[in-house]
C-alpha cells in the first residue's frame, strides 16, 4: 500500500481495501471534524500523564512515516478512556514543504502536519493483541502550525531526520520527554473524541481517537525538514496522509464541563425563584 503521492504504486488510497479489507470499513479514520456538529460530553475530563515528563532514549526510524518507539512507562488515564494506557510509539503525517498534510481535518481545513501518539490498553504486551479489542488502542492526535520561531524543543527530531533520508533509515534520538513535544498540559483539557481506526492499512478499528484543538508552533524550516525524507523508491517523501473518511453515523464528541452545567442550572433556578417564576420544592 501507499499514499496518493507514490504514482508508482498499486493500491493507493481508494484501494487499501484490497490490501486489508478492514479498510472499507464503516468506522475508518481520519475524518473531517465540523465544530457544529460535534457534542459536549462532560465525561470528557482532563487526561492525567504519567512518565510524559521522563527523559528517555530511543531510534527514529524512516518507515514510510517517521517512527519512534516509546518505553511502555509513559500512560495516559481519565480523558473519558475506559481504563489506563501505555504509550508505543509516535509518528508523524505531513504533506509538502510545509503545505497542507494533516490527516484530521477541522471544518475543512487541513494543518501542515500531525503528530500521533499511540497507546494500548495496559492489559495488553503488544499491539496486536491490543487491536483485537473494540477499545484496545488509544491515539492522541496533535496539529501543527507554521510558526515566525524555530520550536527548539523539536531540534532533537529535526537533526535526526539528516541520518535517515533513506527508507529503513534509523538513528539513536538524544534524551528526550513526550512532554517536550506537545502543548502544556493546561492546553489539553480541549479535545475531541471518536471512535475510529488505524490510518494505515491494516485500519484495524480498534481507536478510541483524541484530536487536540491546541496546534503545537514549528517554523516553516521545521516543517519542510520531514519532506526531505525519501520513499523507498527514492522519490521526496510529501503527502503522507490518508483522506478524511466517511462518518457514517458516527457522533464526534467535545470535552466540556459537567460541573459547569450544573453551577450553570442552579444559577437560572435561582434567578427563576427570585422573580417568583417558580416556586421551591
Amino acid at each position: 500500500w501507499c499514499y496518493q503521492s507514490q504514482f508508482t504504486c498499486d493500491h493507493q488510497p481508494e484501494k487499501w481495501n484490497h490490501a486489508n479489507q478492514a479498510c472499507a470499513g464503516q468506522k475508518q479514520s481520519p475524518i473531517n471534524i465540523i465544530t457544529r456538529k460535534t457534542l459536549k460530553d462532560g465525561h470528557l475530563t482532563p487526561f492525567k500523564f504519567h512518565g510524559y515528563q521522563d527523559t528517555f532514549k530511543s531510534t527514529i526510524k524512516n518507515n514510510g512515516h517517521s517512527q519512534v518507539g516509546l518505553p511502555h512507562v509513559c500512560t495516559i488515564s481519565n480523558g473519558g478512556l475506559p481504563t489506563n494506557y501505555k504509550a508505543v510509539q509516535f509518528h508523524l503525517h505531513w504533506g509538502t514543504d510545509g503545505g497542507p498534510g494533516s490527516e484530521h481535518t477541522i471544518d475543512g481545513e487541513q494543518y501542515p502536519m500531525e503528530l500521533h501518539i499511540v497507546h494500548m490498553k495496559s492489559i495488553y504486551n503488544d499491539l496486536t493483541a491490543a487491536l483485537g479489542d473494540p477499545e484496545g488502542v488509544a491515539v492522541l492526535g496533535f496539529f501543527y502550525e507554521i510558526s515566525s520561531s524555530l520550536n527548539r524543543k523539536y531540534d532533537p527530531i529535526i537533526n535526526a531526520l539528516q541520518s535517515i533520508h533513506a527508507t529503513d533509515g534509523n538513528t539513536s534520538l538524544p534524551p528526550i520527554s513526550l512532554a517536550q513535544l506537545i502543548p502544556s498540559e493546561k492546553n489539553l483539557t480541549s479535545y475531541y473524541r471518536y471512535k475510529g481506526s488505524l490510518t494505515t492499512p491494516p485500519c484495524a478499528e480498534s481507536v478510541i481517537w483524541t484530536v487536540f484543538k491546541k496546534p503545537i508552533p514549528l517554523s516553516m524550516n521545521q516543517l519542510k525538514a520531514f519532506s526531505q525524507l525519501q520513499f523507498r523508491d527514492g522519490k521526496q517523501m510529501k503527502g503522507t496522509f490518508r483522506p478524511v473518511q466517511p462518518l457514517n453515523g458516527r457522533q464526534v464528541f467535545r470535552s466540556g464541563s459537567a460541573v459547569i452545567l450544573s453551577n450553570s442550572a442552579l444559577l437560572l433556578a435561582t434567578i427563576a425563584m427570585a422573580l417568583g417564576l417558580s416556586q421551591p420544592i
